[in-house]
């Protein structure tokens, strides 16, 4: 399998040229690094390619990395079912700088794509629909930014009492736990509140 996808990665890398940045086969997966000025152009082609066809898509996620220049990745995963074979695209991005939906090779792509905006404040160029699908629409910031404040800022949740929606300020329900990783089966070397009469 390894070497049917070092195969399709050199296929790719070649087709493209400059437009495929980095491609890597690890752990049974081939990951492409696409430029994100030609992320559709290299979409439209692994759909429509006959080496290709990859028709179904999977999944798109985005990962924050708040030390680069550009901290977003858009990180997309099709399958081919023709091919029998799975594949990662990669494409990094700002907070400023969309990236080209898409919704028109994939529209099941669409909410995914409102994810990505909702929760890390990725632009999405071309989105038929693009606003928040998971957090309410008042609500400020974007939630999966790792530089996003755990307190400080507003809920929203309806109180059976007033019968009404209440606007509240988040508050952490319980304290910061520190954790000591040792396993249950061997036992810890301190007491657990409860368990003073178990010894």
């Amino acid at each position: 399998m390894e070497e049917t996808l070092t195969e399709l990665g050199e296929y790719l890398g070649q087709s493209f040229d400059e437009d495929v940045l980095s491609w890597s086969v690890v752990r049974g997966e081939l990951t492409l690094e696409v430029s994100a000025t030609e992320i559709l152009s290299v979409m439209r082609f692994l759909h429509d390619d006959q080496r290709c066809q990859f028709v179904s898509f999977i999944d798109l996620c985005g990962v924050d990395w708040p030390e680069r220049e550009r901290r977003f990745d858009v990180v997309y995963h099709l399958l081919s079912p023709r091919q029998n074979q799975r594949i990662r695209v990669k494409v990094r991005t700002d907070e400023d700088t969309p990236v080209a939906s898409i919704c028109s090779i994939w529209p099941a792509a669409n909410w995914f794509e409102r994810e990505a905006y909702d929760l890390y404040g990725i632009l999405f160029s071309g989105h038929p629909d693009l606003r928040r699908i998971l957090t309410d629409y008042g609500f400020e910031g974007h939630p999966m930014r790792k530089d996003f404040p755990l307190t400080g800022y507003v809920e929203v949740r309806y109180d059976e009492e007033r019968k009404r929606v209440v606007y509240e300020p988040v508050r952490l329900t319980q304290e910061f736990r520190t954790f000591d990783f040792l396993s249950p089966w061997e036992g810890t070397d301190y007491v657990l509140p409860g368990d003073e009469k178990a010894g």
